[in-house]
């Protein structure tokens, strides 16, 4: 039962003074109460509304320290991208935050700037930032449940230079951000300039920004040779570029062409006539993907920018917008030089490959490793995961894998595709001025656009042969002298494991001696071996760390001997060029000297103090005895196929199967280096004679020699000088030295414990009378020794590590049986290089 007051019958004076009562008392309850606890009278809501745009005031105010400065402003219209040059002036390349070519306003179509200012800002040059009345309408059509836009042509500016700090999210807080940038941009810009900048800063989809990408992409043509429909069909993607794209979408495209088109009828800049035979015209476009310009070294840019990135945020500044100027030392004769040695070998030996891996000889369903190859692409890997998700059991599953084969392999389009990736040749080039280490010339593979994976510092390759030169470099280091003899007989050494390794050469062992000058000419395996035996890995290991293979971990085993690590080809040129410099190591470099943007130099760079890698007396004796490989060995092609005639020693490399072919040649001037092969290293020439690193790695370096030779680039009269006869105190030093590197080797630990095994004593054949020919075999004029490739073992490295390119790592990964590291080496067919047998108890 509720009570009330007229439940009591009392007068109605007694009743009014009653509530008047109760009234006042609540009243002043109230009234003593806080202000945050009762309703606002009228007096405070005046207050709170006279002070509401104080507040927003405030708040802008707030937001202005977190919206782009003015000196950022200023440098958005003046971004400069860093310029690499070459040391004799020529642009290699430019390295630009996005595609875009500026363009000025009066080199555009007068019709696109038309269009856009009727379709996306009409009154774009009466405001002065933000279109008031296009604001309010936008907030009153929103609120009305019809969202708009109601962003000028200068906030979409601002949106689109900084989007990090103004952002995206529809809020308020980005729109007042936004335009507190635009009021920032008017100010400091002309509407001309705002309109040049917008026109060549907006997106347009295939990494094409500016309208003068856009059109080259679109239409094929430049910007100042834009029509009106084309014009119109550009500022209609502005409203949303993936929906309106006339690549995929042309109907959408169409729509919102003519959409434009009528609103420049609407704003008087385009008659109706002309606007009703334009409506009815259909869309035509030319599309074509506008690249950026790669420049002669793009694998060597692509390096450098890296370095780059890092040197500038160090050092405040940005590579994309500060207009830097990088002097580098690449000589651009030497690089197109080396650019065009690379594609004409490279296209002599894909014939070759061509023709080894044709569908009637190599390439074909029955060969089992063309099966693993299709095993490891992505159509395979999706086939079976439809496959799994359609719960098989085993036996059924089996059979769903032979399926899936089989239609894969009768694929003609698919296995052609696969045949093309997996079989294409590919190469890598670098020289060294060996004086300052500086980088002359480098070509990272056959083709970047085909394949970016560098050769030259990315890839891992066993070197082959071409890593002898450490193994008879640690000799000399221990006393030996070039014209020590060895005995070319059978080897036997005696591996940690039980077992035992006798390496083997292409031909049978002649039981003559031999100096180790011809043995290394000659790329004899088992002398090589023999006197690996005797200095021990971890001193070959050593003195190649100290001339320049720092990068690739190196396993201490006897086949280290025959380049069984797999390394880069960077770092093996690096190491003959220490050679060449007298044994001194020196990085290699690539920046003289930074320019800003005006020109003022900032940052000059020299060759530090070189490291004393390999004695001065050593060094020249092991470059000497290199130049028996050319003048006689196994490179006696530069002199006779190329005509080279100046002082040059160098050594050639096969590994297994003809996998990899190298080549390494110095000059006093000039160090280059080269690589032959596939990214997949099952993949060869599968030939003996085109598959050794005379025949597919050192025509790319004779191509190139003879020609800087006969240049002014290169002193074809250099020669290595023997060092002055040194002082006893010197030599004390030197060899003091040597001593000290025996006594505290590297710390780094051996991919094998234990010490090296002493060669096993092995029957030695009736010793033949001493020759009075060269050891060597005997060559008639127009010959050439061919060097055998025994069975190497897999490399003890994982090749995700770089041997191969991205796309095949994880494939040959998987494919591949883990093997033990165990010797074998360049210079015998494939299958006999490597005889295994348990030691009898």
């Amino acid at each position: 039962m509720r009570f009330s007051f007229n439940d009591l019958k009392l007068p109605n004076a007694v009743l009014a003074a009653w509530q008047r009562l109760l009234a006042s008392r609540i009243g002043q309850r109230v009234a003593a109460l806080p202000w945050w606890h009762r309703w606002p009278t009228r007096r405070e809501w005046l207050l709170f509304a006279a002070a509401l745009p104080l507040l927003f005031a405030l708040y802008v105010l707030a937001l202005i320290p977190f919206t782009p400065g003015i000196r950022d402003i200023r440098k958005a219209k003046l971004e400069q991208p860093a310029q690499i040059m070459s040391a004799d002036g020529k642009q290699l390349a430019q390295f630009k935050r996005s595609n875009r070519q500026w363009v000025k306003l009066d080199e555009m179509s007068p019709s696109v700037i038309k269009a856009l200012i009727a379709t996306e800002d009409h009154r774009f040059y009466e405001h002065h930032g933000m279109d008031w009345r296009r604001t309010l309408g936008s907030v009153v059509h929103t609120l009305r449940g019809d969202p708009q836009g109601g962003s000028t042509l200068t906030q979409q500016l601002a949106r689109n230079l900084y989007p990090t700090e103004i952002g995206r999210a529809p809020t308020l807080n980005r729109k007042l951000k936004e335009a507190i940038t635009a009021f920032k941009i008017e100010a400091l810009y002309t509407k001309d300039e705002i309109l040049e900048t917008y026109l060549n800063t907006v997106p347009f989809l295939y990494n094409a920004f500016g309208i003068e990408m856009a059109a080259r992409t679109y239409f094929d043509k430049p910007a100042a040779r834009l029509t009106v429909l084309e014009s119109a069909t550009l500022v209609g993607m502005l409203k949303g570029t993936s929906y309106y794209n006339p690549v995929l979408n042309p109907d959408r495209a169409l729509y919102r062409r003519n959409t434009v088109l009528s609103q420049m009828v609407k704003r008087g800049v385009l008659q109706e006539a002309e606007f009703a035979q334009l409506k009815k015209r259909p869309m035509r476009i030319n599309f074509e993907r506008q690249e950026e310009p790669l420049g002669m070294a793009p694998h060597f840019a692509q390096h450098l920018r890296k370095w780059l990135i890092d040197w500038a945020d160090r050092n405040d500044y940005n590579i994309y917008t500060d207009g830097l100027v990088v002097h580098t030392t690449i000589d651009s004769r030497l690089q197109n030089w080396a650019n065009q040695a690379v594609a004409r070998q490279t296209r002599t030996l894909q014939g070759v490959a061509n023709g080894a891996w044709s569908q009637r000889d190599g390439w074909n369903a029955s060969n089992p490793l063309v099966q693993q190859l299709v095993r490891e692409t992505p159509a395979w890997r999706a086939a079976r995961k439809r496959a799994d998700g359609q719960g098989k059991d085993k036996a059924t599953d089996k059979d769903s894998e032979e399926d899936t084969l089989k239609a894969l392999l009768a694929d003609k389009a698919f296995m052609k595709q696969l045949r093309e990736d997996k079989t294409r040749v590919q190469a890598g080039f670098v020289a060294l001025n060996p004086a300052t280490s500086e980088v002359l010339a480098w070509v990272g593979s056959r083709d970047f656009t085909q394949d970016a994976y560098d050769h030259v510092q990315q890839a891992r390759r066993q070197p082959g042969s071409t890593f002898k030169p450490f193994v008879y470099g640690a000799a000399l280091q221990q006393g030996a002298t070039p014209d020590d003899k060895r005995v070319d007989g059978p080897v036997e050494i005696k591996l940690p494991g039980g077992e035992v390794w006798r390496p083997t050469d292409a031909t049978p062992p002649t039981g003559r001696e031999m100096t180790l000058r011809d043995a290394l000419a000659y790329s004899k395996n088992t002398i090589t071996a023999e006197v690996m035996q005797s200095v021990g890995p971890a001193r070959v290991a050593r003195l190649a760390r100290a001339l320049g293979v720092r990068q690739s971990p190196l396993d201490e085993v006897p086949a280290l001997a025959l380049g069984s690590s797999p390394v880069s080809l960077l770092e093996m040129v690096n190491a003959y060029a220490s050679l060449a410099h007298g044994g001194r190591w020196l990085p290699p470099m690539m920046v003289t000297r930074i320019e800003d943007a005006e020109g003022k130099v900032i940052a000059e760079f020299s060759p530090p103090k070189p490291e004393r890698a390999l004695d001065e007396d050593h060094a020249y004796a092991l470059v000497d005895m290199l130049r028996a490989v050319v003048d006689k060995g196994t490179a006696v092609a530069v002199r006779q196929r190329y005509g080279i005639h100046a002082d040059v020693a160098g050594k050639t490399g096969t590994t297994q199967g003809n996998a990899d072919g190298w080549f390494i040649l110095m000059h006093p001037e000039i160090v280059t280096g080269a690589w032959a092969g596939f990214n997949d290293p099952r993949i060869t020439l599968r030939s003996d004679r085109w598959g050794q690193g005379s025949r597919s790695a050192l025509p790319m370096v004779g191509d190139f020699m003879s020609r800087a030779l006969r240049s002014p680039v290169i002193d074809a009269k250099a020669r290595f000088e023997p060092p002055e006869q040194s002082h006893w105190w010197s030599d004390m030093v030197g060899r003091l030295r040597e001593r000290m590197q025996d006594w505290w080797p590297d710390q780094q630990p051996p991919a094998q414990p234990g010490q090296p095994a002493t060669p096993e004593p092995a029957p030695t054949p009736e010793p033949a009378p001493e020759p009075t020919e060269p050891p060597g075999p005997g060559l008639s004029p127009g010959e050439e020794i061919i060097e055998s490739t025994p069975a190497l073992p897999a490399p003890s490295i994982p090749l995700t590590q770089g041997t191969l390119g991205p796309t095949d790592q994880r494939a040959v990964q998987e494919a591949t049986p883990a093997t033990p590291a165990l010797p074998g080496g360049e210079d015998a067919p494939a299958g006999t290089g490597v005889v295994i047998t348990p030691i009898q108890p």
